[in-house]
């Protein structure tokens, strides 16, 4: 069972004005999925906040998964994924290229989508989109692959390639 760390990623969220749903959305499908919550924040829209959210849960080994949320637009204020490009040793390019691409087929808006994933240590960090609907698309599409980079990542697992039928 992988511990996830959800962050939501939200200027008026952090201040009380605006009810999380996204938080709340990625805990009930990763529940689903058999793993745990292991810390649920809101945190501001500020690139250094985040990116020392994300080294101090890579780093303290408190979560195998972050998924992030919010925070991936044009907007000034969106920096997600700076910040998750600040704390990364290792990129993985396909996840949200994947997402992106699974997206396309709902809304061309996907395009604009900045997501990155990528990887501190043994924990996998995936931005996901604001609203709970793109979470639910997105992250949907994504975990089934998950699981199999998670085990690869910690060592639970060391093949990638799939047996293949004669």
């Amino acid at each position: 069972m992988y511990k996830v760390a959800i962050l939501t990623i939200s200027d008026k969220g952090a201040a009380g004005e605006r009810e999380d749903k996204s938080g709340p959305e990625i805990a009930r499908i990763i529940t689903e999925h058999g793993w745990r919550t292991a810390l649920m924040r809101v945190i501001p829209d500020e690139r250094e906040q985040i990116a020392a959210a994300l080294v101090e849960i890579c780093d303290g080994g408190l979560a195998e998964l972050i998924l992030t949320t919010g925070g991936t637009g044009f907007s000034p204020r969106d920096v997600t994924p700076e910040a998750t490009c600040d704390a990364a040793e290792r990129m993985a390019p396909g996840i949200a290229e994947a997402m992106r691409a699974n997206s396309l087929t709902i809304t061309d808006r996907a395009m604009l989508s900045r997501a990155v994933a990528a990887i501190r240590g043994g924990t996998l960090i995936v931005n996901l989109p604001g609203s709970p609907k793109a979470v639910r698309e997105s992250l949907g599409y994504i975990i089934g692959a998950l699981d199999h980079g998670l085990d690869i990542l910690t060592g639970a697992d060391s093949e990638c390639a799939a047996a293949q039928p004669s």
